[in-house]
């Protein structure tokens, strides 16, 4: 079995296992297993980082077996270097997952550890399908352990949000599959996704699949205006379900751009590069504004997640390549400082109950430990120089000037209103006297919560002040892949 593959099924396995220990007696247990499944899935993908060659687009560690004979489906496995780093970062908030949920899932616990392990599984495998049917078995498949995450272990209207994410996802992917059978017959029957690359297609064929890839990815992302499922879900979900759904599902969406949207409808991508670079700057700014009104702690981060995933999406569509590695690197830091945002609201959540910004008040007072956290985190999701928030934002809203100097204008902006809303929330959470009886009672945190939030902040200032392991790795194919878009495949 290869690197691919074991970084794919060690989780589920683990994940499968888990679902075999029912009572809740052995939660202990439970929770020991868990934690060593997350970490020997962390541990898989470390030798796939460290035998990664640079300055080459090729795919690397390919694993090919034939699947299902009769469609030419193929279990096809392979990683360059616009994918290498979503799979350390999935195994690794993963990992993140399963110690905040420590003490706090008290019932089903081997479900909950269960189904964030067999979804950590599925995430990776999104990553390094090569086969677009794999691909889309792994998309799909990644929603049902997220639903019943949500319609479980959630909040009060749990169902309603847990049907919302499933329908609002599964009908843009049902598009997708259109596109990929449509393909499928004009490749002369196969499902190989870098075939797919070197096909040559008509400008309508190729205007229809984009907006077929669209509505499956844009959702995911999600970008404006099929974004409104994202903060009911956010709101709903337990704090490990916010984590992995910020931190890696959203990023599901924009990978599927680079991999499918671009490469192969490439006239479409620059016809249509208007209409995204709009959709983005709206997300990066009005839903921006719309975070600063938000009174719950949760909803006004959700808000900010979509404004930061617009980063992604302009990156992308500026075509050059400070832009697209840009956004790539935002991706990454993006995962880090909203699972960091998410695990903190969770931290107040667990003691207060509430996550209304006017609950609290000058949590600083009785957390002083948290709040040093709380403020490294929020100053990350501002773009401060320094942590992981700052890198991508910035080369992006390089190549955007570069491009066009008022794009590049309305997108700096963004991090105006970035700053605004996250000072303005730490401020009334963290700052002043205690707001009330229940903050004077609050107890710091303690060691386990303690080193969650230590390892995010290793993670996100790592990042901010050496990002070159990061850029380094995703220079070559990031070449490649708009080399690739830059030529008309009109037939």
């Amino acid at each position: 079995m290869g690197l691919l593959s074991l970084a794919i099924w060690t989780p589920i396995f683990f994940g499968v296992v888990l679902l075999t220990l029912g009572k809740d007696e052995q939660a202990g247990m439970v929770r020991w297993i868990a934690l060593v499944g997350a970490l020997a899935g962390l541990a898989v993908t470390l030798p796939i980082y460290a035998g990664f060659q640079l300055g080459t687009a090729d795919m690397q560690f390919v694993e090919k077996v034939l699947w299902i004979e009769r469609f030419q489906i193929h279990y096809h496995l392979g990683v360059d270097g616009i994918s290498l780093w979503l799979l350390p970062l999935t195994a690794f908030i993963t990992v993140i997952v399963v110690l905040a949920g420590w003490e706090v899932i008290t019932e089903r616990v081997n479900q909950y550890m269960g189904a964030f392990l067999i979804l950590s599984g599925l995430m990776i495998g999104v990553f390094a399908s090569l086969d677009a049917m794999l691909f889309y078995v792994f998309f799909e498949a990644t929603l049902i352990p997220m639903y019943l995450i949500i319609g479980i272990w959630g909040g009060p209207n749990k169902i309603y949000a847990a049907f919302k994410f499933f329908l609002y996802t599964l009908l843009g992917s049902l598009l997708m599959l259109v596109a990929l059978i449509y393909l499928y017959n004009q490749s002369g029957g196969s499902f190989d996704l870098l075939t797919w690359h070197k096909l040559p297609l008509g400008g309508t064929a190729q205007t229809l699949l984009f907006f077929a890839f669209f509505a499956a990815f844009a959702v995911k992302v999600p970008m404006w205006p099929v974004h409104t499922w994202l903060p009911d879900v956010h709101v709903e979900a337990p704090t490990g379900g916010s984590a992995v759904l910020a931190a890696i599902m959203l990023k599901l969406g924009a990978y599927g751009f680079l991999r499918f949207s671009m490469p192969i409808a490439p006239d479409a991508s620059h016809e249509w590069a208007w209409l995204m670079i709009a959709l983005s700057l709206i997300a990066v700014i009005y839903v921006g504004l719309v975070a600063m009104v938000q009174q719950d702690m949760k909803k006004l981060v959700a808000y900010s997640s979509v404004a930061h995933m617009g980063f992604v999406t302009l990156g992308f569509f500026v075509f050059n390549d400070l832009g697209m590695a840009g956004a790539i690197v935002q991706m990454i830091a993006h995962g880090f400082v909203s699972a960091a945002m998410f695990l903190g609201i969770g931290v107040l959540y667990d003691r207060v109950h509430s996550r209304q910004i006017a609950d609290y008040g000058g949590v600083v007072n009785t957390m002083p430990k948290f709040s040093a956290f709380a403020l490294l985190f929020v100053m990350a999701n501002c773009g401060l120089p320094g942590t992981a928030g700052f890198v991508g934002e910035w080369m992006v809203i390089l190549a955007a000037v570069k491009a066009n100097f008022w794009i590049g204008l309305a997108a700096a902006s963004a991090l105006i209103f970035g700053a605004a809303y996250s000072l303005w929330m730490f401020k009334r959470v963290y700052l002043g006297a205690p707001g009330n009886h229940h903050v004077k009672e609050l107890l710091d945190i303690n060691a386990r919560e303690f080193l969650i939030m230590a390892l995010l902040a290793v993670a996100v200032l790592y990042m901010g002040i050496h990002p070159k392991p990061f850029t380094d790795v995703m220079d070559g194919s990031v070449a490649e892949l708009l080399r690739h878009v830059a030529i008309s495949k009109l037939n």
